[in-house]
């Protein structure tokens, strides 16, 4: 039976006879999602939210519910859809003028994928693994010679997958701090539309465009250069697209690794049972990654859509062209899926989760951004074994304004 949208919104656990605003915020355990999302997964799994925008969307918290819809060819990608809904004004603006794959369908969406594939292949990825491990050892030597206290997201988890991503694509490393200080303007929710246009126009047509332009006229081996000689040069796409593939990988590709890092210490450190587990017993770090990937879910703006066909599910109609939110924090906590789920539990098969969403637009970086959790955690607990927290969780300061969530300081003693 499907459900109009008054009695959706009457139905509604946030504001009760009227459509709620979207997002909201976190309160108790930071690394918790909103309450309210746990309440409307349970009463009201698809319900309608009213975005910064003023327009209305579908957001979608039970599992079950967000892969299917994520899997399902009548939801589009394509942010350029009257119906989609963009995540804050800086977002929707980048996404307008430098679109990436990852917000186009087919046959754009595999034809931009496949010409990415051969870069993060598991074979490739393993071959860099001596590198990211000798990466995380000068840092945590430099670490251990300064003493405690320190700050792990500077000294360790926003530079580890910043150097493996200028690694990757060729980029000078000095070039980190701009290039990271310009994506948090354009991403944080509170910048005003004037500040956060310039900062894209800065960033994208400034940095990444002059980039483009080094590498044509005296290309390397990395992967920038690649796609310069054999797809820019032929013209197999236009500048303008390859300024968005840089985009998307130059800031978002290391910003949600480097917040799911600090994350999942910071929920190993308050856990300190799960820890000891952890130190005592090293073979369990490939399931404690998994486990801190669904916990934590640093993607928490969600995976945005638009319905291109009416949609019957969970007994609601969502009606062509209107905006989806597929919730995948909210979903890697059902516990139809996974038992007793805002329990941290590294000895949890958690291999389900959707951290990286699902179907056709699941990350393409997901094996770097394992191998990277996996060498940068494991060698924290081997190396420093008795880390805990320098500060009470209260003092920390969270990016929950950010596309991305994280940390802005993680302070640790030893």
């Amino acid at each position: 039976m499907s459900v109009s949208h008054d009695a959706a919104a009457a139905g509604c656990p946030f504001h009760a006879g009227r459509v709620p605003d979207y997002p909201t915020r976190r309160s108790g355990c930071p690394l918790d999602p909103p309450p309210e999302l746990r309440e409307l997964r349970k009463t009201q799994p698809i319900a309608r939210v009213k975005m910064w925008t003023g327009q209305e969307a579908w957001l979608v918290t039970r599992y079950e519910d967000v892969r299917a819809l994520l899997a399902d060819p009548r939801v589009s990608a394509d942010n350029s859809r009257p119906g989609y809904p963009g995540a804050n004004p800086g977002m929707a603006m980048v996404r307008a003028k430098y679109p990436s794959f990852i917000t186009m369908d087919a046959p754009q969406h595999p034809y931009f994928r496949r010409m990415l594939t051969a870069d993060f292949t598991v074979k490739r990825i393993e071959a860099m693994r001596p590198r990211i491990q000798s990466l995380v050892d000068e840092r945590i030597d430099a670490i251990l010679a300064k003493g405690p206290p320190a700050d792990i997201v500077h000294e360790l988890t926003l530079a580890l997958p910043m150097i493996m991503i200028c690694d990757l694509l060729g980029v000078p490393y000095e070039d980190q701090h701009y290039f990271h200080e310009k994506g948090m303007v354009i991403a944080n929710g509170k910048t005003p539309p004037a500040v956060a246009s310039a900062a894209i126009v800065e960033l994208c047509d400034g940095y990444i465009g002059s980039l483009i332009d080094r590498k044509n006229a005296d290309p390397g081996e990395d992967m920038f250069s690649r796609l310069v000689v054999t797809q820019l040069r032929p013209g197999h796409i236009t500048k303008q697209q390859l300024i968005g593939i840089g985009r998307l990988l130059l800031v978002a590709g290391h910003e949600t690794s480097a917040n799911t890092m600090s994350l999942g210490l910071l929920a190993l450190l308050e856990h300190p049972e799960q820890q000891k587990a952890l130190v005592e017993d090293p073979s369990l770090l490939n399931g404690a990654i998994e486990e801190i990937l669904r916990y934590v879910d640093a993607a928490h703006a969600g995976r945005r859509r638009t319905a291109i066909e009416d949609i019957e599910i969970g007994g609601v109609t969502i009606r062509a062209g209107e905006g989806i939110i597929c919730h995948n924090p909210a979903a890697d906590r059902d516990p139809e899926v996974f038992p007793d789920a805002d329990r941290f539990d590294i000895r949890r098969d958690a291999r389900g989760h959707v951290a990286f969403g699902f179907g056709v637009h699941q990350c393409l970086g997901q094996p770097l951004a394992r191998a990277e959790l996996q060498i940068a955690i494991g060698t924290l607990m081997r190396r420093i074994p008795t880390m805990r927290l320098a500060v009470p969780v209260s003092e920390l300061d969270f990016k929950e304004d950010n596309f991305v969530y994280g940390i802005e300081h993680l302070p640790v003693a030893w």
